[in-house]
């Protein structure tokens, strides 16, 4: 599609930026629905912050999506978050709305529909949460609305027990919050119906890595990881050798993109296209699953 005054534009910022896939993915959603539009990457240092913000304000730019490290310190420049963003705490979408810049998190919402588009319904089933950073935070926020039970486990205990206690509060649902220890994790997994391991341990280089031991692993479990490179973690290898059902980081991010595309411009988003792209750039990288 060529590009000209007309054109749209969207983008991502954050440091590091060069991996990022969203613009494989939302370019290709462009082109499959000839959307005048086109979606670019920048490198913002965390002392520019405040000047890009202001920048997407003037410049017209439509939609920004918010990678690491600045997920967090964007909400002050913001007009706007909506009640998730604001609970959580991070932002990775914003919507430019005539010049209001409102901000959102669309991390919660991927897990989600990650999940129920793989066939796992949240309701009356326990989940046990592994992680409570930015994206841990925004799953369990999503996570405490719909199932029967959330246990969180941290590395930073005090982090997950604040949290958990936050959304026991707004929700007035079952959500425990410990520390990520061996003895406790072991505890908790026996009785869990999904595990989702929504921190970095696995992510390249340290693909061989892994929070669980495959002993603790059994068929009846679900298990999702949201690291999705390599797309086949260490924790998904061992979850598939003993027969369990698994979800691949590939899906959270396909759709946690999808519901930022659908908030910038109100329309469904092409999910089997931004799918397609995104496994087709990790295949190339040598990337591929392991069947």
């Amino acid at each position: 599609m060529e590009v000209s005054g007309k054109t749209k534009v969207f983008c991502v910022i954050g440091n590091p930026i060069e991996h990022s896939l969203s613009p494989i993915m939302h370019n290709a959603a462009f082109r499959h629905l000839n959307i005048d539009a086109v979606y670019v990457a920048f490198k913002v240092e965390e002392e520019a912050l405040e000047d890009a913000v202001r920048g997407m304000r003037s410049l017209g730019i439509c939609g920004m999506n918010v990678t690491m490290p600045h997920k967090t310190a964007i909400v002050k420049y913001l007009d706007e978050t909506d009640p998730a963003a604001k609970l959580v705490g991070a932002v990775n979408t914003v919507l430019n709305a005539n010049g209001k810049l409102v901000g959102f998190n669309t991390d919660g919402v991927g897990a989600l529909r990650a999940l129920e588009e793989n066939y796992v319904k949240p309701r009356d089933k326990k989940f046990l949460l592994l992680g409570a950073g930015g994206a841990g935070r925004a799953i369990a926020f999503q996570l405490a609305q719909e199932a029967d039970e959330l246990v969180i486990l941290n590395r930073d205990a005090d982090k997950a027990r604040v949290l958990a206690d936050a959304l026991r509060k707004r929700f007035n649902k079952k959500v425990v919050g410990e520390s990520l220890l061996h003895n406790v994790l072991k505890n908790w997994i026996k009785d869990a119906d999904v595990l989702i391991n929504a921190t970095s341990v696995g992510m390249h280089p340290h693909q061989n890595e892994t929070l669980v031991e495959k002993s603790l692993l059994r068929p009846e479990l679900t298990v999702m990881d949201i690291v999705y490179d390599p797309i086949e973690t260490r924790l998904l290898k061992d979850a598939k050798s003993v027969g369990a059902k698994v979800i691949y980081g590939t899906e959270m991010l396909v759709f946690q993109g999808a519901a930022s595309f659908e908030i910038w411009l109100n329309r469904p988003a092409p999910v089997n296209i931004m799918r397609k792209a995104i496994v087709e750039r990790l295949q190339a990288r040598g990337l591929s699953l392991e069947r």
